[in-house]
């Protein structure tokens, strides 16, 4: 039962998440079933996490095979599961060489250290964007430019900056030379669903090359098919020097990778950087096995199709609401509805209706619903989100 298992929770961890009392015990595609029976339409995805949806076959299978033949063995030795997705991510990719560890902030931290090393001695500044996130770890945290999740971890790691979004004049005028790199999110997903314009991202990459700084785009939230395309550069124009990856890498299972181009990537010599998990035989497994599902014949462009119907339902119930809701607005299936100040404050109480409902979704930043469902997720599934939360939206905001 949800209850019991809610109380025994309670007793033993530590108080890091406000947790819904949901249980949850059982996942098949899109759907999640918790303790009490009681069955959800997962348009949360374990936050961008498991992008085939719950239990894929493909994954599955990948998992027991590799878990029946080796589990782990250190990175002082080489394993084919890890090969095989290095040289695929290469192979899809700007980069030449790949690195694996576990998360994604674990990753935006090899990605800092890389930006660091390969740059001369003085440049250790690493310039990000207000309203990015960039994982929980000091660094990253740092890194982040939400002073929310910095609050009661000061003394920050010294080193970082935070530039106003969507200014380049504000940007370039930071950089000086202790600069190394600039590290930003092609969208950013924990800062409310907002995408950055092609046209800024254009602007950074030419900051980059005009001042000889490294370009880091944090694609864990957006990248393997999220947006719509394998990473969501690759539909605005502009290539990184660095790129980390993380959530859906593995079909739900913890990975993390940083890529880069071989010149710089070449500063990472033996014993400057490790992990000991990061590529473990499993886990590489099963993200070998997702990566050739979304690799095959039309996959990305059904998630491109079906991402423009969602959002275009999701513009449909923006205009009817236009004081409490300003747009709809993502790339792929990462979506998000903007609320209005006025209609902020009933964010919570949207997501808490919805689950009553059966659909998971959650509202980030203190602005917008965000919606990551599964890349499997059908039209029907999203028509079934869409009319439960125009009802909901009504309900709360009286509409009509």
């Amino acid at each position: 039962m949800n209850a019991t298992i809610k109380e025994r929770a309670d007793k033993v961890f530590m108080a890091t998440y406000g947790r819904y009392p949901l249980a949850m015990v059982k996942g098949e595609g899109c759907r999640l079933f918790d303790a009490d029976g009681k069955e959800y339409l997962d348009f949360l995805s374990g936050i961008a996490v498991c992008g085939l949806g719950h239990c894929h076959p493909a994954v599955t299978a990948a998992v027991r095979r590799q878990v029946a033949e080796l589990v782990h063995v250190s990175n002082l030795y080489y394993t084919l599961p890890q090969t095989e997705l290095a040289e695929k991510l290469v192979a899809h990719s700007f980069a030449d060489k790949v690195f694996f560890c576990n998360s994604g902030a674990e990753a935006n931290e090899a990605a800092m250290k890389l930006a660091r090393k390969a740059s001369e001695p003085q440049r250790f500044e690493i310039i990000s964007l207000i309203g990015s996130f960039h994982g929980r770890t000091l660094a990253t945290v740092a890194a982040t430019g939400q002073t929310r999740f910095q609050q009661g971890f000061e003394p920050m790691p010294l080193g970082f900056k935070h530039a106003p979004f969507g200014d380049l004049a504000a940007l370039e005028q930071m950089i000086t030379p202790a600069t190394c790199a600039i590290l930003c999110e092609p969208l950013q997903g924990e800062g409310g669903v907002r995408p950055l314009p092609p046209e800024y991202l254009r602007g950074i990459r030419a900051l980059c090359d005009r001042h000889g700084l490294f370009l880091i785009f944090d694609e864990v939230q957006t990248g393997v098919g999220r947006s719509g395309t394998l990473f969501a550069h690759q539909q605005l124009g502009v290539e990184p020097d660095i790129m980390t990856l993380a959530k859906s890498l593995a079909g739900g299972l913890p990975i993390g990778a940083m890529l880069a181009r071989e010149k710089i990537a070449a500063a990472l010599t033996p014993g400057s950087h490790a992990s000991t998990f990061g590529g473990n035989p499993v886990v590489c497994a099963a993200a070998n096995a997702a990566l050739d599902v979304i690799l095959g014949d039309g996959f990305l462009e059904s998630v491109r199709k079906k991402g423009e119907y969602f959002r275009a339902g999701l513009g449909k119930l923006a205009a009817k609401f236009p004081a409490k809701i300003a747009t709809a607005r993502g790339m792929g299936l990462i979506l998000g509805l903007v609320f209005t100040e006025e209609g902020a404050a009933k964010g919570g109480e949207v997501v808490a209706k919805m689950m009553e409902r059966g659909f998971l979704i959650n509202f980030t930043a203190g602005i917008a619903l965000r919606f990551v469902p599964p890349l499997i997720v059908s039209e029907a599934e999203i028509d079934r989100l869409l009319a439960a939360l125009g009802e909901v939206l009504a309900e709360i905001f009286k509409a009509g």
